[in-house]
């Protein structure tokens, strides 16, 4: 078990939070030692999806996003960040698992090709394609299960992608609650995959909000699940928005950007034309897309809208007392996509350039020693929030599981360096290594090679030829690396065992 950092009590409470504060306080000598729950801290984790590395408002005038601009003054933000995997789904997984894709065998996208060619599904016969019946391997101890073993109680309301069969729901998994779809992506109103509604509640398939937006919809849970909760028992709340993804939608109007809000596009300067002739959805010519100016305005609403959810939850923690014993992380679950901006990174979501797998990520954590307004610039990555957060509440480390990260608090806390020195990436024929300061790529036609991201973060000086011992090495890790996973026990749903 990872280090427990005590939280100190503050005297912020507002309302009905203040008044059982109160009452804690004073009854707090007599009560049980397992009962003091301000010696866990609430967890909030915020996942955005397909966010851009410099898609914060303190990093880039073109985009508002003063919520989490005053998250990262709140506390520290990390520089050299990276998720497991260059898109949504097994990133997610290893999120929630501490485990590489490759360990915990969900190690691509469940998702179906045919919409791709126009193919709108119906119930019965989406009912049997792979993206219904597949999901993360049951073995698989997940985050929540573990909290629960330490009092917590935990909700999840936005993007799942794990499995949408009532056994992989996340309410089989060891959250208490859930509301959310359950795949790769939606249309933001209709809440529909591709001609299939998606939404559901714990178990359940509901369509009573079709018509909101979703970004409102998690929001609103969210928002509830603190409201009953705080001051009662620690939480943890998992809020995985599906922005600023694109919609999943068959219309080409629609699928070719970000749906978002009227009022948020407002925010941004006026685009014309919105539209133009495309002959790229062949089952919908002619058609028309949104033009890539307009879907870059959409996209930036799309954020500055889950950043003005954002910001309520926040506030919510604040009038509610707990902002000192709650810790917040805010990550995007992969790299930025066509329309977000990257800069200085090369690439984008689904690749192994850096702007595939480093992405934005805020911690703040007043009570554990979390510097406020900090740059952490040590190679961390998101396998390390499961045995840091198991750490934090005091929780003791699933048995014979192996983990592929470590209890970060003492490094987020400036008294150690990180334990980080090598991290490795693959999608089927395209690998990601780093090893130190070195990283090789090799993505094929697609291009590759060595860079020094000491002096290159932007991946354009391939060292190759001039470091053949430095690529020797890197590339023989990663194959180590690799036979350790083909050694690991296997779990579906991808392995042959």
């Amino acid at each position: 078990m990872g280090t427990l950092y005590p939280l100190p009590f503050t005297s912020s409470r507002r309302g009905m939070c203040r008044i059982f504060f109160f009452i804690t306080a004073v009854l707090l000598p007599y009560l049980p030692v397992a009962s003091r729950a301000a010696s866990r801290p609430n967890i909030l984790l915020i996942v955005s999806d397909d966010q851009g590395y410099n898609d914060l408002g303190l990093l880039n005038r073109d985009i508002l996003t003063p919520a989490l601009d005053s998250l990262a003054r709140q506390g520290t933000r990390l520089t050299n960040f990276y998720v497991a995997w260059p898109a949504c789904t097994p990133s997610r997984a290893s999120l929630l698992t501490g485990r590489y894709p490759q360990r915990h065998g969900t190690y691509d996208m469940i998702r179906n090709e045919a919409p791709d060619y126009g193919h709108r599904y119906t119930r019965t016969e989406y009912g049997v394609t792979f993206e219904r019946i597949g999901g993360m391997d049951t073995r698989e101890v997940i985050l929540p299960r573990v909290l629960k073993s330490a009092g917590y109680v935990n909700g999840i309301y936005g993007k799942w992608d794990l499995g949408s069969l009532r056994r992989l729901l996340p309410t089989s998994r060891g959250f208490d609650d859930f509301y959310g779809f359950v795949n790769t992506g939606i249309d933001y109103y209709t809440h529909e995959r591709y001609g299939v509604h998606s939404m559901f509640r714990n178990l359940e398939r509901t369509e009573k909000d079709r018509g909101t937006y979703s970004t409102y919809l998690f929001e609103r849970e969210a928002l509830r699940f603190i409201e009953q909760h705080a001051n009662h028992e620690p939480f943890f709340l998992y809020v995985p928005f599906n922005a600023p993804h694109s919609a999943s939608a068959l219309e080409p109007e629609i699928r070719s950007t970000v749906q978002a809000p009227e009022k948020f596009k407002r925010l941004y300067p006026n685009v014309t034309p919105q539209y133009r002739p495309t002959s790229r959805f062949a089952y919908a010519a002619p058609a028309r897309e949104v033009t890539p100016a307009a879907r870059t305005r959409d996209y930036r609403a799309a954020v500055t809208c889950m950043d003005e959810s954002i910001g309520k939850l926040l506030a919510l923690l604040e009038r509610c007392g707990i902002e000192e014993e709650t810790i917040v992380i805010f990550l995007s679950d992969n790299g930025g996509s066509a329309e977000a901006d990257n800069r200085p990174l090369r690439g984008r979501k689904g690749q192994m350039w850096e702007g595939g797998i480093r992405v934005p990520c805020l911690v703040r954590w007043p009570g554990g020693n979390v510097p406020a307004g900090a740059l952490c610039h040590e190679f961390l990555t998101s396998l390390e929030l499961f045995p840091s957060l198991v750490a934090a509440a005091g929780a003791s480390l699933p048995q014979a599981v192996v983990l592929d990260g470590f209890d970060w608090w003492p490094v987020l806390g400036g008294r150690k360096k990180t334990l980080r020195q090598e991290m490795f990436w693959q999608r089927k024929d395209w690998i990601g290594a780093r090893v130190g300061q070195w990283k090789w790529v090799d993505m094929g036609e697609k291009g590759g090679g060595l860079f020094d991201l000491e002096s290159d973060i932007e991946e354009q000086h391939d060292r190759s030829r001039q470091r053949p011992e430095v690529l020797a090495k890197v590339k023989s890790r990663y194959a180590h690396w690799l036979k350790e996973m083909e050694a690991a026990e296997p779990r579906g749903p991808f392995r042959d065992y």
